[in-house]
């Protein structure tokens, strides 16, 4: 199963992989929503819904419903070089 923005928690970053060109509003791709654009999730709103995003240093809010259409792979900051 292929992790979207809605499985992001706070604080999480993720590399965008596909999007759903139908499901997606342009603006998005103008504020810099593309695949190989990293993205983070800033924060939930109550109930989970919008959600605030980080992409390449544009803030916005999205829709749970337009995030499942966004396939990222999760960045692992736990990894460690020592």
């Amino acid at each position: 199963m292929a992790l979207t923005v809605a499985d992001l928690k706070k604080g999480e970053k993720g590399i965008i992989k596909e999007i759903s060109l139908d499901e997606i509003p342009i603006k998005l791709f103008e504020m810099g929503c593309l695949p190989g654009n990293e993205i983070e999730l800033i924060q939930h709103a109550p109930f989970q819904d919008p959600l605030y995003l980080n992409i390449n240093g544009s803030y916005l809010a999205i829709r749970k419903e337009t995030a499942l259409h966004i396939t990222i792979d999760v960045i692992d900051h736990n990894i460690s070089g020592v």
